[in-house]
This record gives structure tokens, sequence and C-alpha cells, in this order.
């Protein structure tokens, strides 16, 4: 028996041969996106993986918008356990003015650090040696 991935199950711009980890618990997750250094574009989406969804962004595989505007340094999250609350939460931020959607990264964010390279970074322990 030959199985056939469903199209469905990955987002859009994803490549058909990029394989998804098996998901143990699921989370939603709001997302805000800037372009680098200048912060002069905000990049509101929604996802089940953050991690992976951050990620594709990054190789350019995420929405033609964040692609076009170099749109990859994640500054601000949100998780939900459901997705209405979280299409409900997008849908909200997306109407906000700008000064307050920069108010709401700053209050977590002040720094507008990027919050991907933080999962992944290591810290030495015990000092020199």
């Amino acid at each position: 028996m030959r199985v056939i991935p469903s199209e469905a199950k990955r987002s859009r711009g994803t490549p058909s041969n990029y394989s998804m980890p098996p998901m143990t618990h699921q989370n939603y997750f709001v997302y805000m996106l800037t372009n680098a250094n200048r912060h002069t574009v905000l990049y509101i989406g929604i996802t089940n993986n953050l991690e992976r969804r951050a990620g594709e962004h990054s190789l350019g595989w995420g929405s033609a918008f964040a692609r076009k505007y170099n749109a990859h340094k994640l500054v601000y999250f949100e998780a939900y356990a459901d997705p209405r609350s979280a299409i409900q939460r997008e849908k909200q931020l997306k109407k906000w003015s700008r000064a307050k959607k920069d108010a709401l990264i700053a209050k977590r964010n002040a720094e507008w650090r990027d919050l991907l390279d933080e999962m992944y970074a290591t810290k030495v322990v015990g000092g020199d040696r």
C-alpha cells in the first residue's frame, strides 16, 4: 500500500518534499515578524507550529508579503489552545494601528530581539575553563 501525504497539512509555500515532524500536542500561535534591522514592516500570521513556520519564513517559503519585504525576524507571539481564539486575535491585531502594535511588541520584547534565535541559543554554564 502506498500512502500519499495530504497537501492540506502543509503551509502555503512549503515545498512538497518538506517533512513535518509528528505532533504530540496542539497549540496555535499568533505571531509577528519584521524586517531585520529597520523594523519598517510588520507581518502578522497564525500557525500551529511556530518553529516550523518561522523557519519557513526565514527560508523564503512563507507568505509573498513576508518574502517581498524580507520579514523573517520573529519579534512577538502569543499561544492559544484552540484555533478560533487564535484567529480572532490575529484579526484583532491586524486592525490595530502601527503604534499600538509597536507598543505591544515593546512590552514583551523591548529590544525587538529575534525570538527564534533565542529558542535555539545555547548558554555556557560554569564560566571560563
